[in-house]
Protein backbone atom coordinates (compact mmCIF):
# COMPACT_ATOMS: atom_id res chain seq x y z
CA UNK A 1 0.00 0.00 0.00
CA UNK A 2 1.11 3.69 -0.52
CA UNK A 3 -0.42 7.29 0.83
CA UNK A 4 -0.40 9.93 -1.00
CA UNK A 5 1.36 12.96 1.04
CA UNK A 6 -0.04 15.62 -1.11
CA UNK A 7 -3.47 16.35 -2.97
CA UNK A 8 -2.80 15.38 -6.86
CA UNK A 9 -4.40 18.21 -8.24
CA UNK A 10 -3.43 21.50 -5.85
CA UNK A 11 -0.15 19.70 -3.97
CA UNK A 12 -2.03 20.28 -0.23
CA UNK A 13 -1.75 18.26 2.07
CA UNK A 14 -4.13 19.26 4.46
CA UNK A 15 -6.88 16.18 4.30
CA UNK A 16 -10.18 14.91 5.77
CA UNK A 17 -12.23 11.61 5.56
CA UNK A 18 -15.36 11.46 2.99
CA UNK A 19 -16.15 7.83 2.88
CA UNK A 20 -14.89 4.42 3.56
CA UNK A 21 -15.89 2.16 1.14
CA UNK A 22 -15.67 -1.54 0.56
CA UNK A 23 -14.11 -3.05 -2.18
CA UNK A 24 -16.97 -5.82 -3.17
CA UNK A 25 -16.05 -7.18 -6.32
CA UNK A 26 -12.59 -8.88 -5.11
CA UNK A 27 -10.85 -8.31 -1.72
CA UNK A 28 -13.47 -7.29 0.54
CA UNK A 29 -11.22 -4.91 2.05
CA UNK A 30 -12.35 -0.91 3.47
CA UNK A 31 -10.37 1.70 1.74
CA UNK A 32 -10.93 5.09 2.71
CA UNK A 33 -11.94 8.03 0.21
CA UNK A 34 -10.12 11.56 1.15
CA UNK A 35 -10.86 15.06 0.13
CA UNK A 36 -8.31 17.91 0.26
CA UNK A 37 -9.67 20.53 2.31
CA UNK A 38 -7.96 23.62 -0.23
CA UNK A 39 -9.44 22.35 -3.53
CA UNK A 40 -12.23 19.80 -2.79
CA UNK A 41 -10.41 16.99 -4.45
CA UNK A 42 -11.64 13.39 -3.74
CA UNK A 43 -9.13 10.39 -3.95
CA UNK A 44 -8.83 6.77 -2.56
CA UNK A 45 -5.88 7.21 -0.11
CA UNK A 46 -3.77 4.97 0.89
CA UNK A 47 -4.27 2.91 -2.55
CA UNK A 48 -2.36 -0.28 -3.58
CA UNK A 49 0.98 0.66 -5.30
CA UNK A 50 0.65 0.81 -8.84
CA UNK A 51 2.98 -2.43 -9.12
CA UNK A 52 0.43 -4.28 -6.85
CA UNK A 53 -3.23 -3.23 -7.93
CA UNK A 54 -3.33 -5.83 -10.69
CA UNK A 55 -4.68 -8.51 -8.12
CA UNK A 56 -7.32 -6.11 -7.09
CA UNK A 57 -8.62 -6.28 -11.21
CA UNK A 58 -8.54 -10.41 -10.80
CA UNK A 59 -12.52 -11.08 -11.31
CA UNK A 60 -14.79 -12.52 -13.61
CA UNK A 61 -17.48 -9.56 -12.29
CA UNK A 62 -14.73 -7.28 -14.10
CA UNK A 63 -16.93 -6.60 -17.32
CA UNK A 64 -14.39 -4.18 -19.22
CA UNK A 65 -11.76 -7.25 -19.66
CA UNK A 66 -13.61 -10.20 -21.27
CA UNK A 67 -16.95 -10.15 -23.48
CA UNK A 68 -18.59 -13.17 -21.84
CA UNK A 69 -22.42 -12.30 -20.69
CA UNK A 70 -22.36 -15.46 -18.09
CA UNK A 71 -24.80 -13.36 -16.09
CA UNK A 72 -27.16 -10.54 -15.35
CA UNK A 73 -24.68 -7.68 -14.95
CA UNK A 74 -22.48 -8.70 -17.89
CA UNK A 75 -25.57 -9.64 -20.08
CA UNK A 76 -26.55 -5.92 -19.81
CA UNK A 77 -23.88 -4.35 -20.18
CA UNK A 78 -23.21 -6.10 -23.11
CA UNK A 79 -26.80 -5.53 -24.66
CA UNK A 80 -26.02 -1.84 -24.75
CA UNK A 81 -22.53 -1.93 -25.84
CA UNK A 82 -23.32 -1.55 -29.18
CA UNK A 83 -25.39 1.04 -29.09
CA UNK A 84 -23.09 3.37 -26.83
CA UNK A 85 -20.14 2.14 -29.05
CA UNK A 86 -22.20 3.92 -31.85
CA UNK A 87 -22.96 7.33 -29.85
CA UNK A 88 -19.48 7.27 -28.83
CA UNK A 89 -18.19 7.54 -32.57
CA UNK A 90 -20.86 10.15 -33.55
CA UNK A 91 -19.95 12.31 -30.75
CA UNK A 92 -16.19 12.05 -31.66
CA UNK A 93 -16.85 12.69 -35.47
CA UNK A 94 -18.91 15.85 -34.35
CA UNK A 95 -16.40 17.44 -32.23
CA UNK A 96 -13.04 15.94 -34.14
CA UNK A 97 -11.51 18.83 -36.34
CA UNK A 98 -11.02 16.04 -38.73
CA UNK A 99 -11.20 12.31 -39.26
CA UNK A 100 -7.17 10.89 -39.01
CA UNK A 101 -5.76 9.15 -35.91
CA UNK A 102 -7.53 8.48 -32.74
CA UNK A 103 -5.38 6.55 -29.68
CA UNK A 104 -8.42 4.51 -27.35
CA UNK A 105 -5.99 4.76 -23.41
CA UNK A 106 -7.44 1.93 -21.69
CA UNK A 107 -9.25 0.34 -24.19
CA UNK A 108 -10.10 -3.05 -22.90
CA UNK A 109 -11.03 -5.88 -25.77
CA UNK A 110 -11.25 -3.41 -28.04
CA UNK A 111 -14.77 -3.24 -28.94
CA UNK A 112 -15.31 0.60 -29.39
CA UNK A 113 -11.75 1.20 -31.43
CA UNK A 114 -12.58 -1.79 -34.13
CA UNK A 115 -15.99 0.45 -34.48
CA UNK A 116 -14.37 3.77 -34.88
CA UNK A 117 -11.22 2.29 -36.73
CA UNK A 118 -13.98 0.68 -39.56
CA UNK A 119 -15.53 4.45 -39.30
CA UNK A 120 -12.15 5.55 -41.09
CA UNK A 121 -10.21 6.27 -38.33
CA UNK A 122 -6.42 5.32 -37.84
CA UNK A 123 -6.32 3.46 -34.74
CA UNK A 124 -4.25 2.57 -32.09
CA UNK A 125 -5.23 1.60 -28.23
CA UNK A 126 -3.56 0.88 -24.98
CA UNK A 127 -4.06 -2.05 -21.93
CA UNK A 128 -2.10 -2.73 -19.48
CA UNK A 129 -4.61 -6.39 -18.80
CA UNK A 130 -2.68 -9.03 -20.61
CA UNK A 131 -6.22 -10.89 -21.80
CA UNK A 132 -8.38 -7.55 -22.95
CA UNK A 133 -4.93 -6.66 -24.63
CA UNK A 134 -5.13 -9.61 -26.45
CA UNK A 135 -8.41 -9.44 -27.30
CA UNK A 136 -7.92 -6.36 -28.83
CA UNK A 137 -4.78 -6.72 -30.74
CA UNK A 138 -6.58 -9.97 -32.51
CA UNK A 139 -9.56 -7.34 -33.31
CA UNK A 140 -7.08 -4.45 -34.53
CA UNK A 141 -3.35 -6.04 -35.41
CA UNK A 142 -0.58 -5.47 -33.55
CA UNK A 143 -1.08 -1.70 -32.90
CA UNK A 144 -2.48 -2.14 -29.04
CA UNK A 145 0.25 -1.88 -26.69
CA UNK A 146 0.70 -2.02 -22.69
CA UNK A 147 0.35 1.58 -22.06
CA UNK A 148 0.96 5.33 -23.12
CA UNK A 149 4.83 5.16 -22.65
CA UNK A 150 5.24 2.05 -25.06
CA UNK A 151 7.97 2.71 -27.34
CA UNK A 152 5.99 2.72 -30.76
CA UNK A 153 4.09 6.07 -29.18
CA UNK A 154 6.73 8.16 -28.12
CA UNK A 155 6.57 10.30 -31.20
CA UNK A 156 3.43 10.04 -32.43
CA UNK A 157 0.58 12.70 -31.98
CA UNK A 158 -3.23 12.07 -32.56
CA UNK A 159 -5.97 14.10 -33.63
CA UNK A 160 -8.24 12.32 -31.30
CA UNK A 161 -7.34 10.76 -27.66
CA UNK A 162 -10.19 8.84 -25.86
CA UNK A 163 -10.51 7.47 -22.53
CA UNK A 164 -13.57 5.73 -21.27
CA UNK A 165 -13.31 5.08 -17.36
CA UNK A 166 -10.16 4.80 -17.40
CA UNK A 167 -8.60 7.94 -15.88
CA UNK A 168 -9.73 7.30 -12.57
CA UNK A 169 -7.31 4.02 -12.50
CA UNK A 170 -4.66 5.92 -12.98
CA UNK A 171 -1.56 6.21 -10.52
CA UNK A 172 0.71 8.28 -12.36
CA UNK A 173 -1.96 11.01 -12.60
CA UNK A 174 -0.48 14.14 -13.51
CA UNK A 175 2.16 12.22 -15.53
CA UNK A 176 -0.22 11.48 -17.84
CA UNK A 177 -1.77 14.06 -18.54
CA UNK A 178 1.13 15.75 -19.64
CA UNK A 179 2.00 12.67 -21.84
CA UNK A 180 -1.58 13.35 -23.24
CA UNK A 181 -0.76 16.85 -23.55
CA UNK A 182 2.59 16.48 -25.25
CA UNK A 183 0.78 13.34 -27.92
CA UNK A 184 -2.41 15.55 -28.86
CA UNK A 185 -2.19 17.69 -31.95
CA UNK A 186 -2.71 21.48 -31.54
CA UNK A 187 -6.34 21.45 -32.63
CA UNK A 188 -6.73 17.89 -31.67
CA UNK A 189 -9.92 16.45 -29.31
CA UNK A 190 -9.28 14.70 -25.64
CA UNK A 191 -12.62 13.07 -24.50
CA UNK A 192 -12.36 11.77 -21.20
CA UNK A 193 -15.42 9.60 -19.55
CA UNK A 194 -15.62 9.42 -15.51
CA UNK A 195 -17.93 8.59 -12.71
CA UNK A 196 -19.51 11.63 -10.90
CA UNK A 197 -19.97 11.49 -7.11
CA UNK A 198 -22.25 14.43 -7.10
CA UNK A 199 -25.22 12.69 -9.13
CA UNK A 200 -28.12 11.85 -7.59
CA UNK A 201 -27.41 7.83 -7.66
CA UNK A 202 -24.12 8.76 -5.79
CA UNK A 203 -25.86 10.57 -3.03
CA UNK A 204 -28.84 7.90 -2.40
CA UNK A 205 -26.05 4.66 -2.31
CA UNK A 206 -23.70 6.42 -0.54
CA UNK A 207 -20.70 3.94 0.54
CA UNK A 208 -22.92 1.37 -1.67
CA UNK A 209 -22.87 3.28 -4.75
CA UNK A 210 -21.11 0.95 -6.82
CA UNK A 211 -18.63 4.02 -9.12
CA UNK A 212 -16.75 4.71 -6.03
CA UNK A 213 -14.84 1.30 -6.79
CA UNK A 214 -12.23 1.03 -4.77
CA UNK A 215 -9.36 0.38 -4.88
CA UNK A 216 -9.17 0.01 -8.77
CA UNK A 217 -10.72 3.59 -8.91
CA UNK A 218 -8.18 6.10 -7.09
CA UNK A 219 -9.77 9.67 -7.70
CA UNK A 220 -13.35 10.61 -8.13
CA UNK A 221 -13.56 13.39 -10.15
CA UNK A 222 -16.84 16.17 -9.92
CA UNK A 223 -16.68 18.56 -12.45
CA UNK A 224 -15.29 21.42 -10.56
CA UNK A 225 -11.99 19.11 -9.67
CA UNK A 226 -11.97 17.89 -13.03
CA UNK A 227 -11.52 21.39 -14.13
CA UNK A 228 -9.01 22.33 -11.93
CA UNK A 229 -6.63 19.46 -12.89
CA UNK A 230 -7.19 19.93 -16.66
CA UNK A 231 -6.75 23.78 -16.41
CA UNK A 232 -3.56 22.78 -14.57
CA UNK A 233 -2.31 20.84 -17.65
CA UNK A 234 -3.41 23.53 -20.01
CA UNK A 235 -6.55 22.18 -21.27
CA UNK A 236 -10.28 23.50 -20.88
CA UNK A 237 -12.91 21.91 -20.88
CA UNK A 238 -15.34 22.68 -24.01
CA UNK A 239 -18.72 20.85 -23.09
CA UNK A 240 -19.85 17.91 -21.13
CA UNK A 241 -22.26 15.09 -22.12
CA UNK A 242 -23.90 12.56 -20.09
CA UNK A 243 -23.53 8.94 -20.21
CA UNK A 244 -27.41 7.77 -20.15
CA UNK A 245 -27.50 4.46 -19.51
CA UNK A 246 -24.53 4.59 -16.55
CA UNK A 247 -26.75 5.51 -14.19
CA UNK A 248 -28.98 2.54 -14.55
CA UNK A 249 -26.43 0.03 -14.64
CA UNK A 250 -24.33 1.61 -11.39
CA UNK A 251 -27.79 1.54 -9.82
CA UNK A 252 -28.47 -2.07 -10.62
CA UNK A 253 -24.54 -2.76 -9.17
CA UNK A 254 -25.72 -0.59 -5.98
CA UNK A 255 -28.72 -2.43 -5.33
CA UNK A 256 -26.73 -5.65 -5.63
CA UNK A 257 -23.98 -4.39 -3.21
CA UNK A 258 -26.38 -3.50 -0.59
CA UNK A 259 -29.06 -6.09 -0.45
CA UNK A 260 -26.90 -8.92 -2.05
CA UNK A 261 -29.21 -9.35 -4.79
CA UNK A 262 -30.11 -6.81 -7.66
CA UNK A 263 -33.32 -4.53 -6.87
CA UNK A 264 -34.33 -4.03 -10.61
CA UNK A 265 -37.46 -1.80 -9.55
CA UNK A 266 -35.17 0.72 -7.26
CA UNK A 267 -32.25 0.38 -9.80
CA UNK A 268 -34.55 1.43 -12.92
CA UNK A 269 -36.37 4.22 -10.47
CA UNK A 270 -33.24 5.20 -9.03
CA UNK A 271 -31.68 5.14 -12.95
CA UNK A 272 -34.64 7.50 -14.15
CA UNK A 273 -34.70 9.91 -11.48
CA UNK A 274 -30.89 10.46 -11.63
CA UNK A 275 -30.62 11.11 -15.21
CA UNK A 276 -33.89 13.67 -14.94
CA UNK A 277 -32.22 15.67 -12.09
CA UNK A 278 -28.70 15.53 -14.31
CA UNK A 279 -30.13 17.25 -16.69
CA UNK A 280 -28.82 20.51 -18.23
CA UNK A 281 -32.46 22.08 -16.93
CA UNK A 282 -31.96 23.94 -14.10
CA UNK A 283 -28.72 23.60 -14.46
CA UNK A 284 -25.41 25.13 -16.19
CA UNK A 285 -24.03 21.46 -16.53
CA UNK A 286 -25.07 17.94 -17.08
CA UNK A 287 -24.73 16.46 -13.89
CA UNK A 288 -25.84 12.88 -14.55
CA UNK A 289 -23.97 8.97 -12.68
CA UNK A 290 -20.66 9.56 -15.13
CA UNK A 291 -20.16 12.69 -17.59
CA UNK A 292 -17.79 12.71 -20.57
CA UNK A 293 -15.53 16.05 -20.87
CA UNK A 294 -15.27 17.30 -24.42
CA UNK A 295 -11.39 18.95 -24.04
CA UNK A 296 -9.05 20.97 -25.98
CA UNK A 297 -5.70 22.25 -25.56
CA UNK A 298 -5.85 25.89 -24.09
Amino acid sequence: METLTNCPVCEKSDFQEFLTVEDYTVSHQQFQIQQCNSCRFLFTNPRPAEEEIGTYYESQDYISHHDDAKDLMSRVYNSVRDYTIQQKIKLINTHSFQKGTLLDVGCGTGSFAQAIQGNGWAVNGTEPDSGARGVAQGRLGNQVYENIYSTELAGQQFDTITMWHVLEHVHRLNETLEWLYAHLKPNGLLVIAVPNPESHDAAKYGTFWAAYDVPRHLYHFTKSTMKLLLGKHRFEVKKTLPMWFDSFYVSMLSTKYKDQKIDMIDSGTTGLLSNWKGRVAGQKEINTSSIIYIIKKK
